[in-house]
C-alpha cells in the first residue's frame, strides 16, 4: 500500500537519505553519497530544490514532447508533494538536494523576498531545464553553501547560508525568464488556448452564472500552476492574467453597451458583476470613459 511520508525537519530528511546533518536548518546533499531508497510520496514541511543529473527523456509538456537532454531543477515550497508511488524497487538517487527549513530565513533578506520567487508554486512538469552552463553554476551554489554548513555554526553562519541560497534562487529566476523565451512557440500555444477558453467561457454565458473566470480556474483548465500560468502571461503579453482576462472582458462590454435594448446594469449582470457600480468603476479604469459616456460617444 502507497503511503505518504511527512518530512517536517531537516534532519527527518537527512535520516530517510542516511546522510549527516550538519545545520538543523538546511541540508545539502550529493544523492550519490545517500543510501538506497524506494519510491515513495513526500509530503515537505521545508523548501526544496532538486537538481537530477539524468537524461528526462521525453517530457509532456502542454500538448507536445520535449526531449530534456540537460539537468533538471524542481523546485518545492511547504506543503507541496513530490514522488512515485512505491514499486517494490530500490535505487540509487542521483543529483543534488537542497532543503531548508522556513525558520532558517526568518528575519533575513531573503525571507523578505521569498514571495518574489513564484517559481516554488510551479508544478513538477513545469520544472527548470538547464543548460550545462546554467547546471554547473547551480552545483557551484550548492557546494558554496554545503562548504559553509562544513564550517562550526558562528553567529555568522544564519546570514552566509541565506545570503548564498538567495543568491542561487536569484539565478533561477533568471533561468526561467531565459527558459521562457526560449520556449515561445510553446507559450503561444498556451495563450491560444487561454483565449479560446475566455472565448467559450463568455459565449457560453458562464459570467451570468459563474461569475468572471479566475485565474485559478484558467490555469487549471490549461493545465497549468496558477504562478507559472501568471508569470508565463506577463512574460508573453506585459498584462498580468487577471489584467488580460478584464481586458477580454472589456471588448466584449462595448459591443453589448452599444446594444440600445440593454441598460448598462443588464449588461453588467450578463458579464457577471454582482453590482452595475463595479462594472463602471472598472470599464473607466480601462477604456478612460464610463460604459454610458462610451455608449454616447460611439453611438451618436
Amino acid at each position: 500500500m502507497d503511503t505518504l511520508v511527512r518530512i517536517e525537519t531537516v534532519a527527518q530528511y537527512n535520516d530517510l537519505l542516511g546522510v549527516e546533518t550538519l545545520h538543523p536548518l538546511v541540508s545539502v546533499v550529493d544523492m550519490s553519497q545517500a543510501n538506497p531508497i524506494r519510491h515513495f510520496r513526500q509530503l515537505y514541511g521545508l523548501y526544496a530544490l532538486f537538481l537530477k543529473e539524468v537524461k528526462c527523456g521525453n517530457l509532456i509538456y502542454g500538448r507536445q514532447y520535449y526531449d530534456y537532454q540537460e539537468g533538471t531543477l524542481v523546485c518545492l515550497a511547504p506543503g507541496q508533494i513530490i514522488g512515485m508511488e512505491d514499486n517494490g524497487e530500490v535505487f540509487q538517487p542521483k543529483g543534488w538536494a537542497l532543503v531548508f527549513h522556513p525558520d532558517l530565513i526568518r528575519g533575513t533578506s531573503l525571507g523578505q523576498h521569498m514571495r518574489e520567487y513564484t517559481f516554488f508554486s510551479y508544478a513538477v512538469n513545469e520544472a527548470l531545464h538547464l543548460s550545462e552552463r546554467e547546471r554547473q553554476l547551480v552545483v557551484d551554489s550548492f557546494l558554496k553553501i554545503r562548504h559553509e554548513l562544513e564550517h562550526a555554526i558562528d553567529r555568522h553562519s544564519k546570514r552566509l547560508i541565506a545570503i548564498n541560497i538567495e543568491m542561487l534562487l536569484d539565478y533561477c529566476l533568471r533561468f526561467y525568464e531565459r527558459q521562457f523565451i526560449t520556449r515561445s512557440h510553446v507559450n503561444h500555444d498556451v495563450l491560444t488556448r487561454f483565449e479560446s477558453l475566455l472565448d467559450r467561457y463568455f459565449a457560453e454565458g458562464r459570467t451570468q452564472r459563474e461569475g468572471l473566470p479566475t485565474v485559478k480556474y484558467c490555469a487549471g483548465e490549461l493545465c497549468l500552476s496558477p504562478n507559472y500560468f501568471g508569470d508565463l502571461v506577463k512574460k508573453e503579453t506585459g498584462k498580468t492574467a487577471q489584467e488580460y482576462i478584464q481586458f477580454k472582458l472589456i471588448d466584449l462590454a462595448k459591443e453589448r453597451i452599444l446594444d440600445p435594448e440593454k441598460t448598462i446594469g443588464q449588461v453588467a449582470y450578463e458579464l457577471g458583476f454582482q453590482y452595475p457600480q463595479h462594472f463602471t468603476r472598472l470599464f473607466k479604469k480601462v477604456v478612460g470613459q464610463t460604459p454610458n459616456e462610451y455608449r454616447t460617444q460611439k453611438g451618436s
